[in-house]
Protein backbone atom coordinates (compact mmCIF):
# COMPACT_ATOMS: atom_id res chain seq x y z
CA UNK A 1 0.00 0.00 0.00
CA UNK A 2 1.40 3.07 -0.87
CA UNK A 3 1.54 5.79 1.94
CA UNK A 4 -0.95 9.17 1.31
CA UNK A 5 -2.28 7.65 -1.94
CA UNK A 6 -4.48 9.22 -4.41
CA UNK A 7 -5.82 8.51 -6.96
CA UNK A 8 -6.28 10.78 -10.48
CA UNK A 9 -8.16 9.23 -13.62
CA UNK A 10 -10.37 11.61 -14.86
CA UNK A 11 -9.51 13.31 -18.45
CA UNK A 12 -8.64 16.20 -16.76
CA UNK A 13 -6.30 15.40 -13.79
CA UNK A 14 -2.24 16.38 -14.89
CA UNK A 15 -1.15 13.71 -12.71
CA UNK A 16 -3.16 10.77 -13.97
CA UNK A 17 -2.73 7.05 -11.83
CA UNK A 18 -1.95 6.66 -8.46
CA UNK A 19 0.66 8.74 -6.51
CA UNK A 20 2.60 9.30 -3.98
CA UNK A 21 1.26 12.80 -2.40
CA UNK A 22 -0.39 15.15 0.95
CA UNK A 23 -2.09 16.73 -1.46
CA UNK A 24 -5.05 17.05 -4.20
CA UNK A 25 -6.56 19.75 -5.69
CA UNK A 26 -9.45 20.67 -8.01
CA UNK A 27 -8.68 24.33 -9.37
CA UNK A 28 -11.32 25.85 -10.72
CA UNK A 29 -11.37 29.75 -12.14
CA UNK A 30 -13.55 31.57 -14.75
CA UNK A 31 -14.99 34.72 -15.40
CA UNK A 32 -17.48 36.51 -12.94
CA UNK A 33 -21.18 34.74 -12.41
CA UNK A 34 -19.79 31.60 -13.81
CA UNK A 35 -21.44 29.80 -11.06
CA UNK A 36 -17.74 29.15 -9.73
CA UNK A 37 -18.35 29.71 -5.70
CA UNK A 38 -21.36 27.66 -5.96
CA UNK A 39 -20.01 24.61 -8.00
CA UNK A 40 -16.86 24.63 -5.98
CA UNK A 41 -18.60 24.68 -2.75
CA UNK A 42 -20.35 21.78 -3.74
CA UNK A 43 -17.75 19.51 -5.21
CA UNK A 44 -15.84 20.48 -2.00
CA UNK A 45 -18.85 19.11 -0.16
CA UNK A 46 -19.74 15.85 -1.99
CA UNK A 47 -16.09 14.98 -1.94
CA UNK A 48 -15.71 15.64 1.61
CA UNK A 49 -12.52 18.25 0.82
CA UNK A 50 -11.69 21.49 1.82
CA UNK A 51 -12.69 24.56 0.16
CA UNK A 52 -11.02 27.73 -0.71
CA UNK A 53 -12.80 30.58 -1.44
CA UNK A 54 -10.11 33.07 -3.05
CA UNK A 55 -12.24 36.10 -3.80
CA UNK A 56 -13.64 35.89 -0.33
CA UNK A 57 -10.21 36.83 0.43
CA UNK A 58 -9.62 40.03 -1.85
CA UNK A 59 -13.05 40.77 -0.63
CA UNK A 60 -12.45 41.03 3.15
CA UNK A 61 -8.95 42.83 2.54
CA UNK A 62 -10.67 45.40 0.91
CA UNK A 63 -13.23 45.84 3.63
CA UNK A 64 -10.43 45.97 6.12
CA UNK A 65 -8.42 48.28 3.94
CA UNK A 66 -5.07 46.10 3.65
CA UNK A 67 -3.72 43.01 1.96
CA UNK A 68 -1.87 41.90 5.58
CA UNK A 69 -5.65 41.27 6.97
CA UNK A 70 -5.69 38.11 9.26
CA UNK A 71 -8.39 36.39 6.91
CA UNK A 72 -10.02 33.08 8.52
CA UNK A 73 -12.72 30.76 7.34
CA UNK A 74 -14.45 28.33 9.98
CA UNK A 75 -17.72 26.83 9.80
CA UNK A 76 -18.50 28.37 6.50
CA UNK A 77 -18.27 32.14 7.66
CA UNK A 78 -15.41 34.10 6.79
CA UNK A 79 -13.33 36.18 9.44
CA UNK A 80 -11.13 39.10 9.34
CA UNK A 81 -8.86 40.66 11.95
CA UNK A 82 -11.72 38.16 14.18
CA UNK A 83 -14.66 40.03 12.58
CA UNK A 84 -17.85 37.96 10.90
CA UNK A 85 -17.40 39.57 7.35
CA UNK A 86 -19.31 37.11 5.63
CA UNK A 87 -22.29 39.39 5.00
CA UNK A 88 -20.65 42.50 4.61
CA UNK A 89 -17.94 41.62 1.71
CA UNK A 90 -20.79 41.07 -0.76
CA UNK A 91 -21.77 44.09 -1.46
CA UNK A 92 -21.17 45.88 -4.76
CA UNK A 93 -18.87 48.58 -3.39
CA UNK A 94 -16.60 45.74 -1.67
CA UNK A 95 -16.86 44.14 -4.96
CA UNK A 96 -14.99 46.92 -6.90
CA UNK A 97 -12.69 47.65 -3.79
CA UNK A 98 -11.45 43.96 -4.01
CA UNK A 99 -11.22 44.17 -7.98
CA UNK A 100 -9.29 47.21 -7.35
CA UNK A 101 -6.74 45.74 -4.73
CA UNK A 102 -6.49 42.47 -7.05
CA UNK A 103 -4.79 44.80 -9.35
CA UNK A 104 -2.08 45.82 -7.65
CA UNK A 105 0.79 43.60 -8.24
CA UNK A 106 2.42 43.93 -5.12
CA UNK A 107 -1.07 43.90 -3.22
CA UNK A 108 -2.03 40.58 -4.84
CA UNK A 109 1.52 38.84 -4.33
CA UNK A 110 0.47 39.41 -0.50
CA UNK A 111 -2.73 37.69 -0.83
CA UNK A 112 -1.30 34.87 -3.33
CA UNK A 113 1.34 33.43 -0.73
CA UNK A 114 -1.15 33.19 1.63
CA UNK A 115 -3.45 31.17 -0.50
CA UNK A 116 -1.04 29.06 -1.96
CA UNK A 117 0.20 28.51 1.86
CA UNK A 118 -3.02 27.49 3.04
CA UNK A 119 -3.32 24.95 0.65
CA UNK A 120 0.01 23.27 0.67
CA UNK A 121 -1.50 20.13 1.87
CA UNK A 122 -4.44 18.25 2.00
CA UNK A 123 -7.30 17.96 -0.36
CA UNK A 124 -8.64 21.32 -1.81
CA UNK A 125 -11.67 22.91 -4.14
CA UNK A 126 -10.11 25.85 -4.77
CA UNK A 127 -11.76 28.91 -6.50
CA UNK A 128 -11.20 31.96 -7.89
CA UNK A 129 -10.64 33.87 -10.96
CA UNK A 130 -6.90 32.65 -11.25
CA UNK A 131 -7.27 29.67 -9.28
CA UNK A 132 -5.16 27.35 -11.95
CA UNK A 133 -2.89 30.22 -12.96
CA UNK A 134 -1.85 31.80 -9.61
CA UNK A 135 -2.92 29.88 -6.74
CA UNK A 136 -2.06 26.66 -8.23
CA UNK A 137 -1.13 26.35 -11.52
CA UNK A 138 0.77 22.89 -10.62
CA UNK A 139 -2.73 21.62 -9.32
CA UNK A 140 -3.81 18.01 -10.40
CA UNK A 141 -7.21 18.98 -11.89
CA UNK A 142 -8.10 22.37 -13.64
CA UNK A 143 -11.42 23.28 -14.24
CA UNK A 144 -12.59 26.70 -16.14
CA UNK A 145 -15.93 27.01 -15.70
CA UNK A 146 -17.75 30.00 -17.95
CA UNK A 147 -21.43 31.21 -19.26
CA UNK A 148 -22.83 32.96 -22.08
CA UNK A 149 -22.57 36.97 -20.63
CA UNK A 150 -26.48 37.12 -20.38
CA UNK A 151 -26.37 33.95 -18.28
CA UNK A 152 -23.70 35.73 -15.71
CA UNK A 153 -25.26 38.82 -15.58
CA UNK A 154 -28.61 36.86 -15.03
CA UNK A 155 -27.66 34.90 -11.85
CA UNK A 156 -25.18 37.69 -10.33
CA UNK A 157 -28.78 39.96 -10.44
CA UNK A 158 -30.81 37.51 -9.05
CA UNK A 159 -28.03 37.01 -5.97
CA UNK A 160 -27.88 40.85 -5.64
CA UNK A 161 -31.40 41.79 -6.41
CA UNK A 162 -30.49 44.42 -8.94
CA UNK A 163 -31.37 45.15 -12.35
CA UNK A 164 -29.78 42.47 -15.20
CA UNK A 165 -28.43 45.21 -17.24
CA UNK A 166 -26.75 47.01 -14.82
CA UNK A 167 -24.94 43.87 -13.76
CA UNK A 168 -23.96 43.28 -16.98
CA UNK A 169 -21.93 46.54 -17.45
CA UNK A 170 -20.35 46.00 -14.45
CA UNK A 171 -19.44 42.66 -15.45
CA UNK A 172 -17.93 43.60 -18.64
CA UNK A 173 -15.87 46.25 -16.64
CA UNK A 174 -14.90 43.83 -14.20
CA UNK A 175 -13.67 42.03 -16.91
CA UNK A 176 -11.81 44.79 -18.58
CA UNK A 177 -9.96 45.35 -15.19
CA UNK A 178 -9.08 42.14 -14.32
CA UNK A 179 -7.21 41.12 -17.71
CA UNK A 180 -4.18 43.27 -16.86
CA UNK A 181 -3.47 40.61 -13.88
CA UNK A 182 -1.38 38.92 -16.89
CA UNK A 183 -3.60 36.90 -18.83
CA UNK A 184 -6.97 37.32 -19.83
CA UNK A 185 -10.10 36.05 -17.36
CA UNK A 186 -12.51 34.55 -20.40
CA UNK A 187 -9.38 32.35 -21.56
CA UNK A 188 -8.49 29.25 -19.94
CA UNK A 189 -5.20 28.09 -17.96
CA UNK A 190 -3.15 25.64 -19.52
CA UNK A 191 -4.11 22.16 -19.15
CA UNK A 192 -7.88 23.51 -18.04
CA UNK A 193 -10.94 21.66 -19.18
CA UNK A 194 -13.56 24.00 -20.08
CA UNK A 195 -17.44 23.41 -18.70
CA UNK A 196 -20.06 25.67 -19.94
CA UNK A 197 -23.28 26.09 -17.05
CA UNK A 198 -25.25 27.93 -19.24
CA UNK A 199 -28.45 25.86 -19.01
CA UNK A 200 -27.22 23.09 -16.70
CA UNK A 201 -28.18 22.64 -13.08
CA UNK A 202 -25.60 22.17 -10.18
CA UNK A 203 -25.98 18.75 -9.80
CA UNK A 204 -24.88 17.97 -13.53
CA UNK A 205 -22.28 20.89 -13.30
CA UNK A 206 -20.46 19.00 -10.11
CA UNK A 207 -21.18 15.76 -12.25
CA UNK A 208 -19.10 17.19 -14.59
CA UNK A 209 -16.09 18.35 -12.35
CA UNK A 210 -16.24 14.98 -10.01
CA UNK A 211 -15.69 13.04 -13.34
CA UNK A 212 -12.75 14.58 -13.97
CA UNK A 213 -11.21 13.09 -10.99
CA UNK A 214 -13.51 9.67 -9.88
Amino acid sequence: MVANERVATGDGCQNRGVYRGERMRIAIDGPAGAGKSTVARAVADALGWEYLDSGAMYRAAALKGSEHTDIRFERGRVLADGDDVTDAIRTPEVTAAASELAGDPEKRSVIVAAQRALVSSGDWVIEGRDAATGIAPDAEVKVFLTATPQERARRRAAQEDRPVEEVEREQAERDAADNTLGRSVLTPAEGAVEVDTTGLTLDEVVAKVKALVA
